[in-house]
């Protein structure tokens, strides 16, 4: 009831966190802090009347945590495969910051990175970094590796189709993924939802990325 500001946790999940008893319980004008905000979460602090704002939706934690995202994904390739990324032809699609970080990161390792993106500038942007840049419908026999970085379901069952017979996918969007799983096992691929790796593999530089971010939020705030 003293406090200033509320720092809650990443994802906010109601569920799980005692949130109406928290957020009813602060004073006027308190400032709460969440990552990746739920409808009920929003909802419940409209209801005590606290401000709640999601630091997960700052452009800057976006780019910083796509770090540890990338390293976990080379992680789970690295130890999931039979061969080296080095030589390996891998499709990544969505070039966002998640697939930004991925991409230089195989390409930097010698793997021949494809980008599927939609839009022609992102694209560009890969071909620019030594990258192929195209579009998914075309590709996908050409390929038994795949990270998925789009949150939206682009691997459908037809696109599975194709790929190679038993191929990898690492999916890394957030839920519900980007694959259609039941499809991918039918297929006999395997698809793994590797979700939250700046957790599971840096806890601490996660931890960090969140901290730096909510204190320039303050300080935002504070001018």
């Amino acid at each position: 009831a003293l406090a200033d500001y509320i720092l809650l946790p990443l994802p906010l999940d109601a569920a799980r966190t005692p949130l109406a008893e928290l957020l009813r319980a602060a004073r006027p004008g308190a400032l709460a802090l969440g990552g990746m905000l739920s409808e009920e979460a929003k909802a419940i602090a409209a209801e005590a009347g606290v401000e709640l704002v999601d630091y997960f939706a700052r452009e800057e934690l976006a780019i910083r945590n796509a770090i540890p995202t990338a390293e976990g994904c080379i992680g789970v390739l690295l130890a999931q495969r039979k061969r080296t990324l080095w030589g390996s032809a891998v499709l990544l699609l969505g070039f966002g910051p998640v697939g930004q970080a991925v991409g230089t990161r195989l390409a930097a390792l010698g793997a021949h990175v494809t980008v599927a993106a939609r839009r022609p500038a992102q694209r560009a942007q890969a071909e620019s970094l030594g990258m192929q840049g195209a579009e998914l419908a075309r590709l996908a026999p050409a390929f038994d590796t795949v990270v998925n970085t789009i949150p939206a379901q682009v691997l459908t069952a037809p696109v599975l189709a194709r790929l190679r017979p038993g191929s990898l996918i690492v999916d890394l969007a957030s839920r519900p993924g980007g694959t259609d799983f039941d499809a991918a096992a039918r297929c006999g691929h395997k698809a793994i939802h590797a979700l939250s790796l700046p957790a599971a593999c840096a806890p601490e530089t996660a931890g960090e990325i969140v901290a730096r971010t909510v204190c320039e939020m303050l300080r935002e705030r504070a001018r």
